[in-house]
């Protein structure tokens, strides 16, 4: 199976590719980023894409699955309108093309709370792109919608002091829903998912993603 991965220079994402590839179920494993990183693996294909001009690179986003991970932070994009921007459109415009395509599969990486009747931005806007998405009726459309995740040594301190929150009511049994989610974990179940899946649509919640 070939899979096709947005977001990959993330930290799911980064996770994603590896666990892509130390899975048989998939022979090709093609990323689209922004500038080279330097993985070199007989099954991984880089292609260097301006996310502006997605028409450029529309003869290479042809496969089986594609998995969404592309994400920013509100801090790191500047404003709502640059996080739109990511966040929103880019995953969109990609769904449209796949669909144009022939993909048949799709696995987005989404957040807990989503709603597109949701007061707060963020979860309004992955509530949006989740509907969007589902208006091109792929054949399998798997949503993920994870809490908190815990990145491999995180420089953001918001996480580091919610996890650590997190933990402590955990072991309490308080909020046992809401644990931590480490990226590594997330990414092997986002790999699984297609493989074990029957079409149709798939909301895996948080609270069911450690038993998936």
């Amino acid at each position: 199976m070939k899979a096709l991965v947005i977001g990959a220079t993330g930290a799911t994402g980064k996770d994603l590719v590896t666990a892509l590839v130390q899975d048989p179920y998939y022979t090709e494993v093609v990323t689209f980023v922004r500038r080279r990183t330097g993985i070199t693996h007989p099954r991984v294909f880089e292609i260097v894409t301006d996310f502006n001009k997605l028409e450029e690179v529309s003869e290479f986003i042809k496969g089986d699955v594609l998995f969404s991970c592309l994400g920013t932070t509100l801090k790191a994009a500047g404003s709502k309108e640059n996080q739109w921007c990511i966040d929103y459109e880019i995953p969109a415009k990609f769904a449209e093309i796949a669909k144009s395509n022939g993909i048949s599969s799709v696995v987005l990486l989404s957040a807990y709370g989503a709603s597109v009747t949701s007061n707060v931005f963020y979860s309004k806007l992955k509530g949006q792109l989740e509907e969007n998405i589902g208006r091109h009726a792929f054949e399998q459309y798997i949503i993920f919608r994870p809490g908190l995740l815990l990145r491999k040594d995180t420089d953001r301190l918001g996480e580091r002091i919610s996890a650590g929150v997190l933990k402590i009511l955990n072991e309490m049994t308080l909020l046992k829903k809401f644990q931590p989610l480490p990226t590594s974990t997330l990414a092997a179940k986002l790999a699984k998912a297609p493989r074990i899946l029957p079409a149709g649509t798939h909301k895996v919640e948080l609270d069911k993603i450690f038993r998936f």
